[in-house]
Formats: structure tokens, sequence, C-alpha cells
């Protein structure tokens, strides 16, 4: 059986010491890179020789390396969570690189996202945002009773697509404005479209959308590049209907 050739490539990498230091660009060599290696198995690879010679190791997050938690967010050669769609770049594979290559490294690039160190970045601005109201507090009984409420197919399936939005914030840092809309869209959606999201929706819609503004995500101007980098391709249906959402709350609520 021919076993796959090894490669060397270059990897430039921003560096920064802390959320107020000056960062840069660093080039280092990786090789003997196998192809069936992940790109965040290059990088641990990487980390590992630069420890070597008493070197800090570049600060990346990692944690599920299955595309399900979205912490390993990076952009690679310009490509928000790298080039392969709708995926993260723990899915992302050196086979997607050859010989020779110059592989381009960095932070998500928004004001909303600080970065903490290196390829680090501070994303918990999200989390403020699902604190405002991405939940549910009315009692809505025990996992019997949610099964016993039916449920339209269709409003179902349009829930649980919204819901599968994990929070990477790619679509922010792919974004033109930096806006946070079909995250915060997608959340909306989720429990507006359930029975048992219901009794609080414009509360929800009210608070939530106050919360990306107080944070300074950007505005929406239909760029589609949101929806072009999900790792779940969420649908930017989503910012439409928190859109609706938000206006039929304001309409009510100065009645």
């Amino acid at each position: 059986m021919k076993k796959n050739k090894h490669f060397t490539v270059t990897v430039r990498v921003w560096r920064q010491d802390g959320p107020r230091e000056p960062g840069k660009m660093v080039s280092y060599r990786v090789k003997d890179v196998s192809p069936d290696m992940s790109f965040l198995e290059m990088l641990d690879v990487l980390n590992d020789e630069l420890m070597k010679k008493g070197e800090h190791a570049i600060a990346f997050e990692s944690d599920c390396r299955e595309g399900i938690c979205g912490s390993c967010g990076l952009v690679v050669n310009g490509n928000v969570h790298g080039p392969d769609e709708h995926s993260t770049v723990c899915q992302l594979h050196m086979r997607r690189f050859r010989d020779g290559d110059v592989i381009t490294v960095e932070p998500w690039r928004v004001k909303t996202f600080p970065v903490l160190k290196d390829l680090v970045v501070d994303r918990s601005a999200l989390d403020r945002v699902m604190t405002a109201g991405g939940f549910v507090s009315v009692n809505t009984g025990a996992a019997p009773d949610a099964n016993a409420t039916p449920v339209e197919k269709d409003r179902a399936e349009e829930a649980m697509d919204a819901a599968a939005c994990i929070g990477c914030g790619a679509c922010v840092a792919a974004c033109p404005n930096g806006s946070a809309m079909l995250f915060t869209g997608a959340k909306i959606s989720q429990l507006a479209l359930l029975p048992q999201g219901a009794p609080e929706r414009r509360l929800r819609a009210l608070n939530m959308v106050a919360a990306m503004d107080k944070e300074g995500f950007g505005n929406c101007t239909n760029e589609y590049e949101c929806e072009a980098v999900c790792p779940k391709d969420v649908k930017v249906a989503n910012i439409a209907r928190m859109n609706r959402e938000f206006l039929l709350a304001n309409l009510l609520s100065k009645r």
C-alpha cells in the first residue's frame, strides 16, 4: 500500500503576548507534515518544537476537535474556519495543502472579540447576549410534558436548524460590519418557534437585541458572509425572523 508523502509548510502565525501588547506575524517552518494530520495536530507539532527550543507555545483554543463546540475558530489564509465549507478548523486536514505552501493563521479580527493571547480571543460578548434572554424561565413542565406538546413538523425542524448554532462567532468574524445578527437571530428563532418559548418571545427579542447593540456589534447589510462560513449552515432567514419579532415586540410594548 502506498504511503502518503510527508511535506513541509511555512506557517505565518499572529503572536501577541496579551490584550494590551503589540502583536506581529511570525513565520515558522513545520517539517514532516502528514496529509492525514488535522490542522490543529499540525499546530500541536509546531508547539512541541517551539517548547523543545525553550520558546513559548502558540496559544489557540481547542476543545472537542469534532466540529461541535466551535472554540477552535481561526482565520486560515483569509478564510474564517479555513477553506472547507460549513466546517470548523478542527475538521480541516493538511491534505488541503501542498509541500512548500505558506499558511497564514490569524485570530478573529473583530473589535467585540479582543485578542487575549496569540490566536485566542474573548468571545464572552456572545455569552452576554445569551444571558439577556436566550432561555426559558417560565414553568413548561418536565420532559414528558414537552414530548406531549404538539408542534408542527415544519416548525420543529426550523427550530432545530436554528438551535444547531454553536456560538463560535464565525458569522461575526466574516461579516464586514462585525454583526452578530445571525447568532442572535438563531438563538431567538429556536425558542420563538416552539410553544415553550412563546410566553417570553417578545421580551426575549427586545432584551437580546438590546444586549447585542450594547456590546457594539455592527448591523446587518445582507452580505450573506455569515451564512457562507457558518459551520452548521444556519440560514439568514433567522435574521429576518428576529427583525419581525423585534418589530412586533416594540409595537406591542408601546400600547
